[in-house]
């Protein structure tokens, strides 16, 4: 059911975000916000933070965030729409039945016909596992030691060898190539040639979170490349927003999940009795994945391979899950590969004892960092307790600090108090903001930066994030800025569709409600992070001179990124004519100064 954006926003701003959730949580006055305890984590002092004025909240303890349908959703695990009638019902507005405009009718059908699509591929894939032509693949996963209960569950199949098999299938139950060239099943070549995107595979449905099939993954049976194969994005399938397993693992009721590699691990954990482990879908861990954990679980324990493939992707993962608000571990699966091999050879109880001494996902990074260096060699000792001493200003509290350096102090004999002091030697030299970057694990003696908290990316987001929520906390700055920052110097595709809306907003109406903003993202996830770009604590005690220096310094670094970028761009392209504009509001830029003295 399709809804006006006119009767959308009159619903939103007849149901006031502090009283609906009065309703579920205590709030208290502080300031211009209203505080209380986050109903989504455990925790003792109030984080959680609701703007009457902005008409959207935010925790800054686990990072939820969005406006008053946002909550519903996440609070009631109600649909948008089941969202929108509990509050139309509540301000008394009677929904009419909704006229769907033709373009949204199509989408919606498109999308309804893809999920038909896959149901039924699904099913074929499934029969054929179960015919004479899919043996190789019954002897594949009985090899695997795959039970046929665990077979069904996961809906577990096989694409014949023939090239256009599946396509015929679905061509001859009526789907025409147009939906067909859309579903990621079939491909289209130049010539109108037709051929099946799966063959000789075994086939794993991946369904969201309501068991819906939204694409595949298939298993080449043979020496074939690519070994694994998934869909390609479709109007249903992204990889970077879904998760293998989650389906499951949402409704484990574990006090944590297991992030494993791949279809297979996932499947032995689950046929173990681990019904919490997920997998990302042949892509490096996302953002979004971490905020979709969040909403099920407050830890992670990453189950990667032990080889240094897997190192590095569990480095990579670890500050993305952290930021995400997710407190990890890291499983030692020594000396087996993977959980898979790990179960067959040593059995659950054993698997389990290893989930239970996982390691600390920061002892695990120093542990990883120590294969860098030759600890026999005092110059290159020093150099690690060097990088090891600005690896702890990541930890902000000054009790949290002192109890890592104490481990890592015992572990290493150095002494508390030398590294200690080294520790905050190095703190005061980067405290003027200047920020180290953990160097990334690539065997010893190749240091190599990594883009974890710090890096320059994260810093960037974190500029702009900045200057979106000034803008909404001060409107003059979008005069101030008029002719310097566009939206489409936010590089981020979800930054630059807020700051699109919010300066079409200001534009129209000469005013901003960020709330109304959520409005435009569909998803939970999406939500929770625009509203995230909202939500920043901006410092009340700065003077007008020190903010004036701030926003010079935030609008500087974000225009001379994306001029920076489209240099880049000019350069590749050869447009020597665009390479000149670009050099020159370079130069342009050095002579920038925004006054905040009105007038």
């Amino acid at each position: 059911m399709f809804y006006p954006d006119e009767l959308v926003e009159e619903i939103r701003q007849k149901n006031d975000i502090v009283d609906v959730i009065s309703s579920y949580v205590k709030l208290q006055r502080k300031g211009s916000s209203h505080m209380g305890l986050c109903p989504f984590h455990n925790e003792k002092s109030p984080s959680f933070s609701v703007s009457a004025s902005k008409q959207m909240y935010h925790c800054f303890g686990c990072g939820v965030g969005g406006n008053v349908f946002t909550f519903l959703m996440e609070y009631e695990n109600y649909s948008f729409v089941e969202a929108l009638k509990h509050l139309a019902g509540r301000a008394g507005v009677t929904l009419p039945e909704a006229e769907i405009s033709e373009e949204a009718k199509r989408q919606a059908g498109i999308k309804a016909r893809l999920l038909e699509i896959n149901k039924e591929a699904a099913k074929y894939y499934y029969f054929q596992l179960k015919s004479a032509r899919g043996q190789a693949a019954v002897d594949y996963l009985t090899k695997r030691q795959l039970s046929e209960e665990t077979i069904k569950k996961f809906g577990l199949g096989y694409s014949n060898q023939t090239g256009d098999d599946i396509y015929r299938y679905l061509k001859h139950i009526g789907y025409e190539d147009d939906i067909l060239r859309e579903s990621g099943l079939i491909s289209f070549d130049e010539r109108h040639k037709v051929y099946d995107k799966f063959w000789n595979r075994v086939m794993f449905p991946i369904m969201d979170t309501n068991n819906r099939v939204i694409g595949f993954g298939g298993r080449v049976m043979g020496d074939g490349l690519p070994k694994y194969l998934n869909s390609p994005e479709t109007k249903l399938f992204d990889k970077s927003r879904n998760l293998y397993g989650l389906n499951f693992a949402r409704t484990s009721r574990k006090p944590n999940f297991l992030i494993c590699e791949g279809y297979m691990d996932v499947i032995a954990l689950h046929q173990a009795g681990f019904t919490n482990a997920v997998a990302s879908l042949g892509t490096a861990f996302t953002g979004l994945q971490a905020n979709l954990i969040k909403r099920y679980t407050t830890e992670v324990l990453l189950t990667y391979d032990s080889d240094e493939a897997g190192t590095k992707a569990a480095l990579r993962a670890i500050p993305i899950l952290k930021e995400a608000g997710l407190t990890v571990k890291v499983i030692n699966m020594k000396p087996y590969k993977d959980p898979d091999e790990f179960i067959k050879a040593l059995g659950a109880e054993e698997f389990q004892k290893r989930i239970d001494g996982a390691r600390n996902s920061f002892l695990f990074e120093v542990e990883v960092m120590e294969n860098d260096y030759d600890m026999n060699d005092p110059e290159q000792k020093t150099k690690f307790f060097n990088e090891i001493a600005k690896k702890m200003l990541q930890f902000t509290e000054e009790i949290e600090r002192n109890i890592y350096i104490e481990a890592v102090s015992k572990k290493y004999e150095t002494g508390f108090e030398n590294l200690r002091k080294l520790v905050n030697s190095y703190g005061a030299r980067l405290g003027t903001g200047e920020s180290y970057r953990p160097k990334e694990y690539t065997g010893r003696g190749k240091d190599k930066e990594m883009s974890g908290k710090n890096s320059p990316a994260q810093g960037m987001r974190q500029s702009q994030r900045i200057l979106l929520t000034w803008l909404i906390e001060d409107l003059r700055l979008f005069e101030k800025i008029k002719g310097i920052i566009t939206p489409a110097d936010f590089t981020e595709d979800l930054y630059k569709q807020a700051a699109e809306l919010l300066f079409s907003q200001y534009n129209k109406e000469g005013k901003v409600t960020p709330a109304k903003i959520l409005n435009h993202f569909e998803s939970k996830e999406e939500q929770k992070e625009a509203a995230a770009l909202f939500s920043l604590e901006l410092s009340n005690e700065m003077s007008a001179k020190e903010k004036e220096k701030a926003l010079n310094e935030t609008v500087m670094r974000i225009k001379k990124n994306s001029l920076d970028i489209q240099s880049k761009e000019a350069i590749e392209k050869n447009d020597a004519q665009n390479l000149q504009i670009i050099i020159k509001a370079q130069m342009d830029l050095q002579k920038l100064h925004i006054s905040l003295a009105d007038g």
